[in-house]
C-alpha cells in the first residue's frame, strides 16, 4: 500500500529530513515530490516554508469493503482540467483527459491522445515536470493538499513493468559473473522500483550511489550461504 507524508521546513532539504526522520525511512525508500518551494519574500514578508510531500510502501491493511475507481465527469475536478487543458495548449499538444478517483486523497488524471511522446518525454521527465506543476498550481493557497498523479497511455505502469525486468535480468548477470553492477542514472521512486523488485533476491544486495540527477542503483554480488535451498536466480520466459 502507497502512503504519503507531508512536510514542511525552510528549505526542501530540512522538509525531506523531517518527513524522514518522522518515517524512520531512508531516500531511496520514498519518492518525493516537492508541493512547493520555499519563498523569502521581501525584507522578510511573504515568505513561506517549502513543502514536500514523500510516498513509501506501507503494510497492506485489509479493506471493508473494494473501492472501485470512478471516472469523474468533466464539473468535478474544472480546476484540474483547465489547467492541463492550458498548459497542454501551450506545448502545441491536445489530449484527451480522464480523471479517477484512486482513494479519498488520490486522483488519478490519464492524458491519451496521438502526440503521447512529447508529454511523456525522455525517460518520463516531461511527464514527471507536467505532474508537479499539475500539483503546485492546484494546491496552491490551500490548507489541505491532495496528491495529483499524471499519466499518459498509463506510461507509469509500463515503466514500472520495464523497470522490474530490468532490475531481475541485471541480478541474473550478477550472479551469473559474481561481480556488481550499475544500472543507468534513475530518479528516486524509478530507484525505488529496483530496490524493492530485489529486496527478496537470493544473492544480491542494492544500494544507490552518486548524486543527483546522477545517482543510480548498483546490484552487488551476495554470496549465499552454503545452507540455502533457495534459488539463486529467475528466468524470463
Amino acid at each position: 500500500m502507497i502512503k504519503s507524508l507531508e512536510k514542511s521546513g525552510r528549505t526542501e532539504d530540512e522538509a525531506l529530513a523531517a518527513a524522514l526522520k518522522e518515517l524512520g525511512l531512508d531516500r531511496d525508500d520514498v519518492s518525493v515530490t516537492v508541493v512547493e518551494r520555499a519563498k523569502s519574500g521581501f525584507l522578510g514578508i511573504g515568505a513561506s516554508p517549502a513543502v514536500v510531500r514523500v510516498e513509501y510502501e506501507a503494510p497492506d491493511e485489509p479493506a471493508e469493503a473494494p473501492v472501485e475507481s470512478v471516472v469523474e465527469t468533466e464539473g468535478d475536478y474544472p480546476e484540474i482540467r483547465s489547467f492541463l487543458t492550458g498548459l497542454l495548449k501551450r506545448m502545441g499538444t491536445e489530449a484527451q483527459i480522464e480523471i479517477t478517483t484512486r482513494d479519498s486523497k488520490g486522483i488519478v488524471v490519464n492524458l491519451s491522445g496521438p502526440n503521447m511522446g512529447a508529454v511523456i518525454g525522455r525517460r518520463g521527465e516531461t511527464l514527471d515536470a507536467i505532474q508537479h506543476l499539475t500539483n503546485y498550481v492546484i494546491n496552491r493557497g490551500n490548507d489541505k493538499h491532495m496528491h495529483i498523479s499524471v499519466d499518459a497511455e498509463s506510461y507509469r505502469a509500463k515503466r514500472e513493468e520495464s523497470l522490474v525486468h530490468l532490475a531481475e535480468k541485471m541480478a541474473a548477470k550478477v550472479i551469473k559473473y559474481k561481480r556488481s553492477m550499475a544500472l543507468e542514472p534513475m530518479n528516486s521512486y524509478e530507484r525505488h522500483i529496483i530496490h524493492t523488485a530485489l529486496q527478496d533476491y537470493e544473492g544480491v544486495t542494492t544500494s544507490s550511489t552518486g548524486t543527483e540527477p546522477n545517482r543510480r542503483v548498483v546490484v552487488s554480488y551476495d554470496r549465499p550461504q552454503p545452507t540455502s535451498n533457495k534459488p539463486q536466480s529467475r528466468e524470463w520466459a
